[in-house]
């Protein structure tokens, strides 16, 4: 049984700096990754597993988050709860996410409270019980998290019906909180078919980053993880997107304050494309685009011409399948959809036909590597960076070559790409048309901020 406050201790510190990435698997499949930083007492611990929405199929849409939320409310050993009780009696801070190609559970504790969290995640791993009284009334939890953060919400219901619109094939068209009426029809039997399948110890990344000694860290994750079972896991099967032939356009209707737009187009990821600098200038691009304040959004349509309230751009170069780069926006007072629709598309053109200025690509590309290095300073980001890249199948070693991909991309490069894949026949186009707001969804429209999901 765990106790409220698990006693084992384990002197995990030892002198030095941070230090290169070290790699075990277990016999049972689970693979360990520590990362050695001694500049502040604490230790991130995070759990990957490789399983989110676009493992998920019609009829259980949404069964990934579900099982998230479930993963605090019982165990053989714990009662429902007690998982976050224990982390936050041991001075730790907790939490989940889940994404299209992901789960992950994470602490970050002193350094010498890890075995606790060792202790915690390996009992549910292999050992929850999901009682269906709390799978009720967690799945009303999640129903209600639907409401307000996506039917409620007109820019991400907007965002939702653009990615089913805009993929036909591949399972990027689910969205991560799962369809309504899969909400309404599931069962917990769902969650254990789900659990069952994919939570597994050979279906998992455990990343330790902190003030730690990696044998000592191996060790540990010896003793709790290692007795675990592994389970027969196969690979999703693939679920291509096919080419797309021509330009999709969709208007939602649906209360709000403002129109919303949405553009975007379909786009290779690493190890999806035919030459490996194609997704670091694609990036590069989209910073081009969206890098900060002096970048060309901001600086020439929010500013300058004002035609834009807002308006953004976003690539990722590191999912498990092929994407979208994105444009978003919201026209300014006195402006239209059309007008703002037409400003984005200039500037697309700009960069299919005009090579970025070296000097304007230089700062850019300062600015993006600067963030990612800042982001070394915190023992959570690396461990982020580190699952994410091994969940997603590209390695975690890319970790280590992202700054000096960047860094060889050239402005004939980032003209290269918006060539070949920012192309009137590869592009969605998504427009929110406001209707009227009642007095409830005034309040909805107001709390809401105005954020846009495509950024």
């Amino acid at each position: 049984m765990i106790k409220p406050l698990v006693a084992i201790s384990l002197t995990l510190a030892c002198a030095g700096a941070s230090a290169a990435v070290q790699e075990r698997i277990l016999d049972n499949g689970l693979k360990v990754l520590v990362k050695r930083d001694d500049r502040a007492p604490i230790v991130t611990s995070q759990v990957w597993y490789k399983v989110g929405s676009s493992y998920e199929h019609g009829g259980v849409t949404g069964v990934s988050h579900v099982l998230e939320h479930m993963m605090f409310k019982g165990t053989e050993n714990l009662e429902p709860g007690e998982f976050s009780r224990i982390i936050a009696a041991n001075g730790g801070e907790e939490n989940a996410f889940t994404g299209r190609d992901y789960t992950a559970y994470f602490q970050t504790m002193a350094a010498d409270r890890l075995p606790v969290s060792f202790e915690l995640e390996a009992e549910r791993m292999r050992r929850l019980t999901l009682p269906e009284e709390e799978f009720v009334k967690e799945l009303e939890v999640v129903k209600e998290e639907r409401r307000l953060r996506t039917d409620d919400d007109p820019e991400a219901l907007t965002f939702e019906q653009f990615n089913a619109a805009a993929y036909e094939a591949s399972p990027y068209r689910i969205p991560v909180i799962g369809w309504g009426s899969d909400l309404e029809s599931m069962q917990v039997d769902d969650l254990r078919t789900w659990y069952r399948k994919w939570y597994a110890p050979n279906n998992a990344t455990l990343v330790v980053v902190g003030d730690v000694d990696p044998e000592a860290v191996f060790a540990l994750a010896e003793t709790h993880f290692g007795p675990l079972e592994p389970e027969p896991v196969s690979s999703p099967k693939p679920r291509r997107e096919p080419e797309q032939r021509g330009e999709k356009r969709l208007i939602v209707k649906a209360p709000a304050k403002e129109p919303y737009l949405i553009i975007g187009y379909k786009t290779p990821a690493i190890g999806h494309a035919e030459e490996a600098w194609v997704p670091y200038a694609l990036e590069m691009l989209a910073s081009v685009l969206d890098g900060g304040s002096s970048s060309r959004l901001s600086r020439e349509l929010v500013r300058g011409e004002r035609v834009a309230a807002s308006a953004g751009a976003s690539y990722n170069a590191f999912t498990r399948l092929p994407g979208m780069l994105l444009l978003s926006g919201t026209p300014a007072s006195g402006n239209t959809v059309d007008t703002l629709e037409q400003a984005l598309l200039a500037q697309i053109e700009r960069l299919r036909t005009e090579p970025v200025d070296a000097e304007e690509l230089a700062r850019i590309r300062s600015q993006l590597i600067a963030s990612k290095v800042y982001e070394k300073d915190s023992v959570f980001s690396q461990a982020m960076q580190l699952g994410q890249l091994e969940t997603v199948g590209l390695g975690w070693e890319l970790v280590d070559e992202y700054v000096e991909r960047l860094s060889a991309v050239t402005p004939e490069q980032v003209r290269a790409v918006a060539e070949k894949y920012l192309r009137d026949d590869v592009r969605t186009v998504a427009v929110l048309d406001p209707q009227p707001l009642d007095g409830s969804q005034r309040t909805a429209a107001i709390n809401s901020g105005g954020h846009g999901r495509a950024r």
